[in-house]
Order: C-alpha cells, then sequence, then structure tokens
C-alpha cells in the first residue's frame, strides 16, 4: 500500500498534549517561512462509537476541508472508553487503526481478502493507537505541507469473535474516537505571472521566500528560472517546485550552484492548479541575497510558442481568486507595464513537436441516482481511434458528490474494423492531466511526476474493464492510442482505424455486491458514501472473496436445522390439545409457523424463501416467542377462566407494543416472564395458604415435571445469552428451539379434573313454598323449556 506524499508521523503520549506537539511545528514552520503571515484554523468532530471491523460499513468515517496554502495539519486523535455511562477502566485495552487519506475516502483491507478482479486500489496511510491509560490514549498525527480539499479518517476496531450479545444483558464497553484538526496557513503569498520578472531581496536573517503561479489547462510545461542572483560568488540557494501546496524537503529541486543557468523544468503539470515556488538560502550564508524569478508555461496547443506575458484577468483565465503580496498582486489586476528593471517579455521557446496536445471530448454526465452516473460521447458510444493521433476524453467528477462511489471504464473492440491488422489499442486514464507521451511506441501511463492506470484491447482480448472505488474528484482524462505489434515491438499504425465501444459510469458498489452481498447507502454528517456488507462468509470489497465463504450444503444444512428444529413444537402442541388448552395450543402452532418461515427468510446465502416482508416475519417470531412463554405461564398458575382470558389478551397487547418499541432488548423477554412467574407465584402462594398444603401437592409432579422443565428452560437461556455467536448460530440456535419447545411440554399443567360433588342449590322462596328444581336443569344439562317440576314442598 502506498503512503501519501509528504506526510510526517508523530504519535504524542499522554504527557504531551496536542498544543505541545502543535507549537514544536510551529516554530519549524517560523524557520521556514519567515516572511508570511500565519492564520491558525481549528476543526472538531463529534466523538463516535467504534465497531470491530467486518466491512467497511462498519468503519467510521470523519470528513474535514483543508484550506489552500496550508504549511501544516495537525489532527490530535482523542479516544476514551466508556461502561454504563461512566469511564470504563476495567474494559480491556483494544487497538485502534485510523485511515488518512486525500480526496477521497480510503480503500482498506485489514482482512487481507482479495479484490474483484480489474479494480485498482489507491494508496492510503495508516497508523495504530495504542493505549497509555487505563481509559484515555491520545495521539497527533501531522502533515507538513497537506494537499488542500477534503481529507477522510476512517477508524474502526480489530474484528472480534462475532459474540452475538442480548441488548441490556450487560453493561458494554464502548470506545469513542474524536478527531481534531489544527491547521496554519499563509496568507499574502507572492504570485508570479508566466512571463514577469520578479525582483526579490532576501536578508540575512530570513531563509526563503515562497510564490505560487496558476496552471491553467493546456499547458504542457512549467519552466521556472532564477536568475541576476547576486551577494555571493555563486548563487547559494535551493529552487523546489510542487503542484497544489508548500514544497517539501523530497520535492523537485534543484541547486543553483551547481547549475547555470538555474531553471527547473516540470513536464505535464496538473491543470486548473496552483504551483508553489520555494527558493531557499543555504545555511551559513551572511549578508542579503538579491536575485529574480520568473516562470514561463508552454501552451501546448502552441507548443512553439510560450503563453504571452500580458495575461487577461483572473475571470477569463478560470483562474480562483487569491490575496497578492509585495512580490505580487491580485490576480484580478493588470498585468503592469514592461519596464526596463520589472518585467520583461519571455522569449519564444522551441519545444519538440512531441508536447502538442490534441483536442479534448468531452462528456456528457446524466445522473439516474445517487452513485448511479452514465458518462455518454457525443456521437459516441463507439469511438474511431485514427492511426497517427491519439483520442482524448475527459470526464468530470463532482467534488465530495461523487467520491463515494466506484467508477467504472469499460473498453470493447470491435474487431471486424481492424481489417486484419494486429492492432492494440491502449487507454490511460490519468488524473487532472491527460498523458501524452514523447515515444510513440510506449505502453505506459506513468511518469515520474505522473501515475495513471492501463488498459488495452486487442483481436485476442477484446474486453477491458477498470474499477476505481472511492475514485478522487476532479477530472479524469482518457487517452485512446492505436499501435500495430511487429518483432520489434509496437510500432504506429498505417491506414487502420480501430473502434472501440467506451462505456463510463459511476456506480455504488462494484458489481452490486454480487449475491452474496448487500449494498448500503451511508452517510457521516453530510456526506453520502457506498459500501459492501458481505454473507454466508463472503468477504472482500464487492463480496468476491470465497475462501471462507460457506458451501452449498452448508447453507441447506443450517437453513433444514433452523426451520425443521420448530417441529418439536408438535408434542406441545399435542398435550395442549389433549388437555383441553385449545389457545395455548393454537399459539404454539402461530410461533412454530412464523418461527420456521422466518428463519427461512433469514438466512444469509442463496438457501432463502421468504412468504412475506422480512420485517412482518421478525416481529411475528419475536411476539410468538414471547406469547408461548407469556400464556404458558399463566396456564400453570391455574386461575379463574375470565381472568386468564384478560390476562392473555393484555400480554398480547402490551408485548406488541414493546416489541414494536425494542425487538433486541433484554426486558422484552424478562420482563413479561418476570411479571407472568410473579403472578403464577401469588396463585400457587394463595393455594398453599388456603389448602395448609404444599401446591403442587403431589412430588411427583415436581420431580418429573416442574423441576425438569425449569431446568431445560434455563438451559435454553444460558446458551442464548452467553454461548450463542455468528459462527455457531446454526446450530446454537436450533438447540434452543428443542429446549425451549421441551420445556413447554413439561411445564404446562395436567387438565383440571371435575369436582363429583356438588354443592346446594340456590332455593327459591315464593308465597310460603319452596320450589325444587330439577337439579339437571341447574346444571345446564337439559332444555330449560322441557324441564318438569318435580315436587312442591311446603315450607
Amino acid at each position: 500500500m502506498q503512503t501519501v506524499p509528504g506526510l510526517e508521523m508523530q504519535l504524542g503520549t499522554a504527557d504531551i498534549g496536542p498544543k505541545d506537539s502543535f507549537s514544536t511545528l510551529l516554530r519549524v514552520c517560523w524557520v521556514s517561512y519567515t516572511d508570511g503571515l500565519f492564520v491558525t484554523d481549528y476543526f472538531t468532530r463529534t466523538p463516535r462509537k467504534l465497531s470491530p471491523f467486518r466491512s467497511f460499513a462498519s468503519i467510521e468515517l470523519f470528513h474535514f476541508h483543508i484550506p489552500e496554502d496550508t504549511v501544516i495539519a495537525v489532527w490530535n486523535l482523542i479516544t476514551f472508553k466508556e461502561q454504563g455511562g461512566t469511564f470504563g477502566d476495567q474494559c480491556p485495552d483494544r487497538s485502534i487503526t485510523v485511515y488518512f487519506r486525500s480526496g477521497a475516502p480510503s480503500v482498506i483491507n485489514p482482512l487481507h481478502t482479495h479484490f474483484p478482479r480489474d479494480t485498482a486500489v489507491p494508496g492510503s496511510f495508516a497508523l495504530t493507537l495504542t493505549w497509555t491509560l487505563p481509559n484515555r490514549t491520545t495521539g497527533v498525527f501531522n502533515v507538513t505541507s497537506p494537499l488542500p480539499g477534503d481529507w477522510f479518517l476512517a477508524a474502526h476496531l480489530p474484528k472480534d469473535e462475532g459474540k452475538i450479545s442480548v441488548k441490556g444483558l450487560y453493561e458494554e464497553c464502548q470506545y469513542l474516537f474524536q478527531p481534531q484538526l489544527i491547521v496554519q496557513r499563509l496568507v499574502n503569498i507572492a504570485v508570479l505571472y508566466p512571463g514577469y520578472v520578479t525582483e526579490q531581496s532576501m536578508a540575512p536573517h530570513n531563509r526563503s521566500c515562497l510564490y505560487k503561479v496558476f496552471v491553467p489547462s493546456y499547458t504542457s510545461r512549467v519552466l521556472v528560472k532564477v536568475l541576476q542572483c547576486r551577494g555571493a560568488e555563486v548563487c547559494p540557494l535551493w529552487l523546489r517546485v510542487r503542484a497544489k501546496a508548500p514544497p517539501l524537503h523530497n520535492s523537485t529541486v534543484l541547486d543553483c550552484r551547481e547549475h547555470d543557468p538555474c531553471q527547473l523544468a516540470l513536464d505535464l503539470p496538473f491543470w486548473q492548479h496552483w504551483y508553489y515556488v520555494l527558493v531557499e538560502k543555504h545555511p551559513g550564508v551572511p549578508g542579503t541575497i538579491s536575485f529574480q524569478v520568473t516562470v514561463q508555461l508552454i501552451d501546448c496547443s502552441q507548443p512553439s510558442l510560450a503563453r504571452p506575458p500580458f495575461l487577461p484577468s483572473s475571470a477569463s483565465m478560470n483562474m480562483p481568486h487569491s490575496f497578492g503580496s509585495a512580490g505580487g498582486m491580485a490576480l484580478g489586476d493588470s498585468p503592469p507595464p514592461t519596464s526596463p528593471n520589472g518585467t520583461e517579455h519571455p522569449v519564444p521557446i522551441t519545444s519538440p513537436a512531441s508536447e502538442r496536445c490534441w483536442p479534448i471530448r468531452p462528456t456528457l454526465r446524466n445522473e439516474l441516482d445517487t452513485f448511479s452516473v452514465h458518462f455518454y460521447i457525443f456521437f459516441g458510444p463507439n469511438v474511431s481511434v485514427p492511426p497517427d493521433r491519439p483520442a482524448v476524453f475527459v470526464i468530470n467528477l463532482l467534488p465530495v458528490l461523487d467520491s463515494g462511489g466506484v467508477l467504472n471504464l469499460e473498453l470493447r473492440l470491435n474487431v471486424s474494423s481492424l481489417c486484419g491488422e494486429n492492432v492494440t489499442v491502449f487507454g490511460c486514464l490519468n488524473h487532472e492531466v491527460p498523458l501524452t507521451s514523447s515515444d510513440n511506441t510506449s505502453v505506459t501511463c506513468e511518469t515520474e511526476s505522473l501515475a495513471g492506470f492501463l488498459l488495452s484491447v486487442n483481436a485476442t482480448a477484446s474486453l477491458s474493464r477498470l474499477r476505481i472505488p472511492y475514485p478522487q474528484t476532479g477530472s479524469w482524462y482518457l487517452s485512446l492510442r492505436s499501435l500495430c505489434a511487429t518483432e520489434h515491438g509496437f510500432e504506429p499504425c498505417t491506414n487502420v482505424t480501430a473502434e472501440v465501444y467506451l462505456r463510463t459510469y459511476l456506480s455504488p458498489c462494484i458489481n452490486d455486491c454480487g449475491i452474496y452481498g448487500q449494498c448500503k447507502l451511508l452517510r457521516t454528517n453530510n456526506y453520502l458514501y457506498a459500501a459492501c456488507e458481505c454473507k454466508a462468509g463472503w468477504n472482500g470489497w464487492g463480496c468476491t472473496d470465497n475462501s471462507e465463504a460457506f458451501s452449498y450444503g452448508f447453507q441447506l444444512l443450517s437453513t433444514l436445522l433452523l426451520c425443521l428444529s420448530n417441529v418439536m413444537f408438535v408434542p406441545p402442541v399435542a398435550i395442549a390439545v389433549r388437555s383441553h388448552y385449545l389457545l395455548e395450543a393454537a399459539v404454539y402452532i402461530f410461533t412454530m409457523f412464523f418461527s420456521t418461515f422466518y428463519h427461512a427468510c433469514d438466512q444469509p446465502g442463496i438457501v432463502v424463501f421468504c412468504i412475506m416482508d422480512y420485517d412482518v416475519l421478525q416481529f411475528c417470531d419475536f411476539l410468538g416467542s414471547l406469547m408461548s412463554v407469556w400464556v404458558t405461564v399463566i396456564a400453570m398458575a391455574r386461575l379463574q377462566p375470565v381472568v386468564k382470558q384478560v390476562l392473555y389478551l393484555l400480554g398480547a397487547m402490551l408485548l406488541s407494543m414493546a416489541l414494536q418499541m425494542d425487538r433486541h432488548g433484554l426486558w422484552n423477554l424478562l420482563g413479561p416472564s418476570l411479571f407472568a412467574l410473579g403472578i403464577m407465584a401469588v396463585a400457587w402462594t394463595a393455594r398453599t395458604i388456603q389448602r395448609r398444603h404444599c401446591y403442587p401437592p403431589t412430588w411427583k409432579r415436581w420431580a418429573f415435571y416442574l423441576c425438569p422443565g425449569a431446568l431445560i428452560a434455563a438451559a435454553a437461556v444460558l446458551l442464548y445469552a452467553f454461548v450463542e455467536t455468528e459462527e455457531n448460530y446454526f446450530y446454537i440456535h436450533s438447540i434452543w428451539h428443542l429446549l425451549i419447545a421441551g420445556s413447554v411440554g413439561f411445564l404446562l399443567p395436567p387438565r383440571a379434573k371435575p369436582s363429583r360433588r356438588l354443592g346446594p342449590l340456590p332455593r327459591r322462596k315464593g308465597c310460603g313454598y319452596q320450589l325444587c328444581v330439577n337439579e339437571q336443569e341447574e346444571l345446564g344439562l337439559v332444555d330449560p323449556a322441557v324441564a318438569s317440576i318435580n315436587s312442591i314442598c311446603t315450607s
């Protein structure tokens, strides 16, 4: 994994705060840039809870923006533990990995999985934070002369064993991460204008002078010169040039003592960006050094000429506005008139014909949805690539909006257009500048200062693809050219115009994460990005790594275990029907049905069967499970029928409300169970006091039914709460089904025996006589309309 240029890391300890580290770096900046005015900006983000890494969807992403002309950026990384609302001193130390990248989020791979084919992996920088205090640690990450624009930080915990914990069972250890950013930027940097000479005197106490020049589009070369160096026998200066940010110690450098004239040339500069020029004095040089600085830009549309010195305003040049200083001027101002000691006209520069740039064809942007953008070519999608010149296209990605998806590029060669020639079409995709090689037979897309992506198609391999996850925004240039293969390598073709089909689009995920993944749209503050969440043991950025994937047989076995284990509810249903507990039997049938089809729909692989919406199946499964516990315990209390029915209805309504609020909470299972057990305990205690004998009265009921049923239910709860993990979920949860259903068969009370003695019947009295009514009519066993009076007794 490549590192970001210009990254210098310094990790602080608990004794060194961010202010101390920043003040140390500040002194270094003052030594390097002593003429500028510094402004310090401070940014912070809200602390967030970190999660163990499973996929990119489980990381926490932070978005920062670094302004232009920044000379130092310091990230203060604060991490602390919490447990139950207090500091988690007893929580274990878990390492925290933080990733940094400029322009787009980092493409990380901590599990070392395989990326999909034809996928380019951008580089990023990573560091690991270790704990220096029991509940808090602080790290400091410094970037000297960072690139301006968007910066992204990604943080996560290491992968855990995947234990499934019941929410609310115990106080979970939380690891909170809060990044803070302090930047120091220069204002009033002197602006150099192409073709004009700037006079500068460097006092003895100054070590350097910083300038910047804007490079517009269609520029093939930047030439920086130091002229008329006075104050020493040889020119004791270093000349450093860097794009987008102030130069570093490893930037392009030239020692003016060894080169006369002192000039530095940069080929293929980035278009529409500032270039920074640093003139630095050698240490130990006394006195004042005077010199002149000038910049010349080569226009590749007219390679034999430099850009004219009289520049239009910044609006017509598409130049961003900036502040001028005493060695420069504001960009909106007109250049000063020519004077003998101020400026001079540039001398025309002769450049080779290879620096010629070709017309760039734009693309039409068609937005279909979030991260679903198609780029259409005018008069396309078939593109003709002539033999004598390349075909160049530009793809513009919007800042922030397009960096959270995947840039896809597809080339398909029309073999019939080759006319039997051995032609290969090469494509170079470069960021912010098109690649124009001086060698027509070269097939590389990289230079010393420019990196790109190479694609090729020919008659044998007529299709080529490229995927770039989280691409940097801005302009991407695709250069297509055709070369013919010979015995001596590739040579320019003659009279053969190749035709290729070009397709470019932006998608949320790679191949929509395949059949073993789900593409999720995520948000951090106002930034949107997409990532794959894999299942069934598949891993990788596009869920294509099957090194730990579940086989089809294992998926089928897991589904059958979770579904068929619910058949264990058949014996409790039979026992309930035999004991005339018809309402309880209906609840058990409801639970068995929805638990079976919920687990058939909840499988991570391809063995999935859903009869209705997943959320409905989950709600009905959870409701049936809790209602089974509720009606079983209430039935064990042996309450009056009216009271029992009221409790059944009340429990169904309250449990539905609780599940709608939180389906995974501990009290959704524990609360109704404890309440039902309390009702049962009160009923059993009342019977025990009334009969003056332990209830249930027989020891066989305790020994062969209640105690085994309670032990089985307790074992099921312990497995569910403390043993179940993601790896053993399939068989542990199946055992949970078997144990819960088996405990119901033991705990369900037997049928109540009817009383053999009839109590005294109420007697009606009237007119001094006592009316004796048939006892069968009083018991409701005969029709009162045909009942006969047995006797009329006198009082």
